[in-house]
């Protein structure tokens, strides 16, 4: 209902309206247009401006598609069924995983630094994963800016770790191809192998647990497997950093 472009459009007094409207959403759907006017210390007439810009004919359509909106936007309490968590830890004890695992913590243990890339709660496991890895003894650094600039001139020293859910996200696919093209190996976390991150990367490691978003693409989706799956791969490197 509250599109970016919308709202660019607002004048200073319709922003005032989009404000007061933002902190009082439930009490607005009940609200007279003059209440509302006083409240946000505007005229009747902007109120009208403010609705037509939403894309509404008038006062009356706005309230009604607030009560839509506020229904909409209700939040289904997340699942406390740990059974797809369970099945994924049941799943690393596989010899496949396992090989997996240790086919990637070879290719990082040839290298001189890891960079972890990820964006959104990606980006923030990221930054804790550079952080544990570096605590272990690997010096590792962390893009989470999704326009930083790759101009790598040792990469054949350098492997990246590539986190995310979908594995599709536009922005990491560009810095994973640029951090390929300039030479760099590749280890991805994500949920899936059928995906684009997937294919670009060396070594897949997939969790497979189910996607959770909302209506405006807020990303709810667990971040425990890919946590584990890094604290377990710090571990074994820090085991073959004690043994050189």
């Amino acid at each position: 209902m509250f599109g970016v472009e919308e709202i660019q459009s607002l004048n200073e007094l319709e922003l005032a309206v989009y404000e007061y409207v933002m902190l009082h959403k439930n009490a607005v759907s009940y609200m007279r247009i003059r209440e509302l006017a006083a409240e946000a210390h505007v005229s009747t007439t902007t109120v009208i401006r403010f609705c037509k810009k939403m894309g509404c004919d008038g006062y009356a359509e706005f309230k009604l598609r607030m009560k839509e909106y506020i229904g909409f936007k209700q939040v289904a309490p997340l699942s406390e069924d740990f059974s797809e968590i369970r099945t994924f830890f049941d799943r690393c004890e596989t010899d496949a995983f396992q090989k997996k695992l240790e086919e990637a913590a070879a290719v990082i243990a040839k290298t001189e630094r890891l960079i972890f890339v990820g964006i959104g709660n990606s980006g923030h496991v990221g930054q804790y994963g550079a952080r544990y890895f570096t605590n272990l003894g690997k010096f590792s650094l962390c893009i989470s800016d999704p326009f930083y600039p790759i101009n790598m001139k040792d990469a054949a020293s350098t492997v990246a770790m590539i986190l995310s859910v979908s594995g599709e996200s536009r922005q990491v696919v560009k810095i994973a191809n640029g951090l390929k093209r300039s030479g760099c190996r590749m280890i991805s976390i994500t949920n899936t192998e059928q995906c684009t991150i997937s294919r670009l990367s060396d070594v897949n490691l997939p969790y497979y647990i189910t996607m959770l978003r909302d209506e405006d693409g807020v990303d709810y989706t667990s971040q425990m497997p890919v946590m584990y799956v890094i604290e377990e791969l710090g571990k074994r490197i820090r085991g073959r950093l004690m043994e050189d």
